[in-house]
């Protein structure tokens, strides 16, 4: 397939790819790192609070994307949509890094859907390919998902369950605290638009991220 990256674009992916919050090595085939800034958990959490204010009617129709950027219509998406458009409005390109990287290392990544090549449009709005991505960036952390440690939660990370019915599920930690609690309320949709709920604990839980990227500091005026 032929590269169509805009140079900017290509900028993020090495950037973005490269950082993480763990010491853990980087993945084999990792881009190296590029000069920018750090994001910060904290606003992470804002961006996706900022989720919470649009009203967004749950659709998990496969529909065919624009590259690089692309999105489904503001006002549709699914859990994963959460994710993309708080990184996307961040600076991060997810449609872009998990396409790039799932190119590259095929095999690395989950085939539930029975696919032998890449797809653009779709690949990043999974969950399983999302929990792979984060875990080959070297951002997940050690987490005891049978009895999890609410105390490790911190704003902007992200989290990933196995409903009842044993869909995936993904959403983003939240900077406003459960009253008289210690944990913090995650920004997710399950089905009902993109909002504050205190799930953290409410499902099987999968995996515990916290992907920190790069950021070109003069293209985002951070």
């Amino acid at each position: 397939m032929k590269n169509i990256l805009h140079p900017l674009i290509s900028t993020l992916l090495i950037a973005a790819f490269s950082s993480h919050a763990l010491d853990a090595p980087y993945p084999e085939n990792a881009p190296t790192m590029s000069p920018g800034a750090q994001l910060a958990g904290d606003q992470i959490a804002k961006a996706a609070l900022e989720r919470t204010k649009v009203s967004v009617t749950y659709n998990n129709a496969y529909r065919s994307l624009s590259y690089p950027g692309g999105d489904v219509p503001a006002d549709e998406g699914v859990c994963t949509d959460v994710v993309i458009r708080t990184y996307r409005a961040l600076g991060i390109d997810l449609q872009v890094l998990v396409h790039e990287d799932m190119r590259a290392n095929f095999s690395a990544y989950p085939n539930h859907w029975g696919l032998t090549s890449t797809d653009r449009n779709i690949d990043h709005r999974r969950v399983p390919n999302l929990e792979t991505f984060f875990k080959r960036a070297g951002s997940q952390l050690p987490t005891n998902v049978q009895k999890p440690d609410v105390t490790s939660f911190e704003p902007g990370d992200i989290v990933s369950w196995r409903l009842p019915d044993g869909l995936p599920h993904i959403g983003m930690v939240s900077s406003e605290r459960v009253p008289d609690t210690n944990r913090y309320f995650i920004v997710h949709n399950n089905g009902h638009g993109p909002r504050s709920d205190d799930v953290l604990l409410s499902n099987r839980m999968m995996g515990h991220y916290r992907y920190l990227p790069i950021v070109n500091t003069s293209e985002k005026g951070i």
